[in-house]
């Protein structure tokens, strides 16, 4: 399985500097508010923005409010953002490193951007290949436009990173409007086109359909099927309950009910559509204590077609996790600092406490809000 499996970043937010952090399969970030858990989630977002044809950086950072907001205690402390991303393939190791440093009109221009592709025939690590410096937005992007191989392969894995976070569940929130029938290949990373992926998957996949429609009835019930009528090549949200004709659309839905809809058909989809990395910022967030131990078997399940990347407050949710899938993240003083559990330090402490009362009594560090 392709997957990400180091990152190093400096100069990030609260990430004064992350050296080499090795990734594995599952990777459940736990810590306080404010430790930096979901910095290290943003830090993809900012990938997200970086990656698209043409690339929209300056755009992300003018929506922001400026590069100082992304800069380790901000530009007079910290110039520079560096990264170097680590992606393991079939035939090799691929490699992306960028360094970003602080401009006039508070922006950030590439101070040096170079990929490397190492095949796994080779005993030696190859050259880098440098794209240049002085640019506004990603050269990587110019270069696998041109053919480049390697830069085509680094430019899919990174764009196969993807940040998904339902949290917006608002009168104005794009999962509850209406959507073109026809933008129904991937899931958005708000969920917004979720009707037209569920009406192409029951129309065109209907195993996967019945998958999500029943997982759902687990977590509520009262849940009947989705109701998906295309109206002048639009559809909107909208489902049937149990023992009723009446049809609810998503300005009746609960924040939690409307979430665990959005988490349960993005993760049951059918395996190939699945993105390489997913990326989940507190997916907890208003969920049943039952629902949120749904949404853990539901991970544990897919981790053999894609990689997880979680950050997460809840205590119900990580008991469902080995030590060794979990990344405890605390901030001491004003850097964030992110160390895997280790199985075997803990060896005597499990035998009478769950992961999550050893995170409540702060031995594993990283101690909870309380």
């Amino acid at each position: 399985m392709e997957r990400l499996t180091s990152l190093s970043l400096q100069g990030y937010k609260s990430i004064e500097k992350i050296d080499n952090l090795k990734l594995d399969t599952i990777n459940i970030l736990i810590g306080a508010n404010g430790s930096g858990k979901s910095n290290l989630i943003s830090f993809f977002k900012l990938l997200n923005w970086m990656t698209p044809s043409p690339g929209n950086l300056q755009f992300f950072l003018g929506r922001i409010g400026g590069a100082n907001a992304l800069l380790h205690d901000g530009a007079a402390i910290t110039p520079q953002i560096s990264a170097n991303l680590t992606f393991q393939t079939k035939e090799g190791i691929n490699e992306y490193y960028f360094r970003l440093f602080h401009a006039a009109t508070d922006t950030l221009i590439f101070a040096e951007e170079r990929i490397r592709y190492t095949p796994n025939t080779s005993t030696d690590a190859r050259n880098w290949i440098s794209l240049g410096a002085g640019h506004r937005e990603a050269n990587i992007i110019l270069k696998a436009e041109q053919g480049d191989r390697t830069a085509r392969k680094i430019l899919s894995l990174m764009k196969q990173c993807v940040v998904y976070q339902f949290h917006n569940t608002s009168e104005t929130a794009r999962i509850k409007q209406k959507w073109n029938i026809n933008d129904n290949r991937f899931l958005k990373e708000d969920g917004a086109n979720i009707a037209p992926l569920l009406l192409r998957l029951r129309d065109s996949n209907p195993k996967y359909y019945i998958r999500i429609v029943e997982t759902i009835r687990q977590v509520a019930p009262f849940f009947a099927d989705f109701v998906l009528e295309p109206v002048n090549d639009t559809v909107i949200l909208q489902w049937r309950e149990k023992d009723t004709d009446i049809v609810f659309g998503p300005h009746q839905a609960s924040d939690g009910t409307l979430r665990i809809m959005a988490l349960i058909t993005l993760l049951l989809q059918p395996e190939n559509e699945l993105p390489m990395v997913v990326i989940l910022d507190e997916p907890e967030l208003g969920l049943h204590p039952y629902a949120i131990s749904i949404l853990a078997g539901i991970l544990q399940s897919i981790a053999t077609h894609t990689q997880i990347i979680l950050a997460t407050q809840s205590m119900t949710l990580i008991d469902h996790f080995l030590p060794n899938q979990i990344i405890v993240v605390d901030r001491p003083r004003r850097s964030s600092e992110f160390r895997r559990l280790n199985e075997d330090k803990l060896k005597d402490w499990l035998e009478e406490y769950s992961i999550a009362e050893l995170w409540e009594k702060n031995v594993i560090g990283g101690k909870p809000a309380q």
